[in-house]
């Protein structure tokens, strides 16, 4: 599928619903429904505030790249950040624009745009933060390239993208294609073809730490730590019990499903 096929896909995709939309049945856009978004993204995936570290960045330039429902775009306003948001779908901005109504909070800028054309000029950020976008994008590679030019010298960026030798992907692995007797396909058919959108792209720390090494960027942190998608905490506890001793054999932060990665902009860039 070309590119720009792919791309009107996966923004087809994720305009029927913004991620974790789906979990709650109270009425669009009431407190409650942005409530049960917000209790239960933080309840499952508890790992984003430290690594966020949304009051770190008070009166700083924020720019989140794919604010999906705006759970944690709120935050940063919440924090007092000069907050940025762009998203790929209408949906997704009409979601955060109708939370922040709720609570009176104001953006610098929130649009839709393409990840992969970021609309603000070079160095502008102090940091761009993206929470399990850009492995959506038909060119991941260049929605990296785009993050790090918006980018200030000495600025940071924070990342999560999927890990592809992980818990989850091997659960993906063996309920979509192993349990139906096609043991042939890889982890990437798998996650392309039955992930989320179409196209879903995960990748290995070692393919990261190679990629990056192309870019004025240095490494303060990545690792892929377990989480409790890895755990699957909507399973039985038989299975709960089998990912944990998993995990505890092959290493708590090489196969979680989240690889979070930040970077410092090199000054010289």
């Amino acid at each position: 599928m070309a590119n720009q096929a792919l791309k009107e896909e996966v923004a087809r995709y994720w305009n029927k619903a913004s991620c974790g939309t789906e979990y709650t049945d109270k009425s669009k856009y009431s407190a409650e429904y942005f409530n049960d978004i917000e209790n239960l993204r933080y309840r499952i995936e508890p790992e984003i505030f430290s690594f966020a570290q949304f009051t770190r960045f008070r009166n700083k330039k924020v720019l989140e790249v794919g604010v999906g429902a705006g759970t944690d775009f709120t935050q940063w306003l919440r924090a007092g950040a000069l907050a940025y948001g762009i998203d790929l779908t209408q949906e997704a901005i009409d979601n955060v624009t109708n939370r922040l109504d709720l609570e009176n909070l104001k953006p610098q800028d929130l649009q839709v745009a393409d990840a992969e054309q970021i609309p603000y000029q070079d160095n502008f950020f102090d940091l761009v933060y993206s929470w399990g976008v850009i492995h959506h994008s038909p060119n991941t590679v260049r929605c990296l390239e785009e993050i790090i030019r918006v980018t200030k010298p000495n600025g940071t960026i924070k990342l999560m993208i999927y890990n592809r030798h992980s818990l989850f992907a091997f659960y993906r692995y063996i309920c979509t294609v192993l349990s139906k007797g096609n043991p042939f396909q890889s982890f990437k058919s798998v996650l392309y073809n039955h992930q989320e959108s179409i196209g879903t792209k995960a990748y290995t720390l070692k393919e990261i730490r190679m990629l990056l090494k192309k870019y004025p960027v240095e490494i303060k942190h990545m690792k892929a730590s377990v989480t409790n998608h890895d755990l699957l905490y909507y399973k039985s506890h038989l299975y709960q019990r089998a990912a944990y001793t998993i995990a505890s054999l092959l290493g708590w932060n090489h196969v979680g499903w989240f690889m979070t990665i930040e970077l410092n902009k090199k000054s010289n860039a």
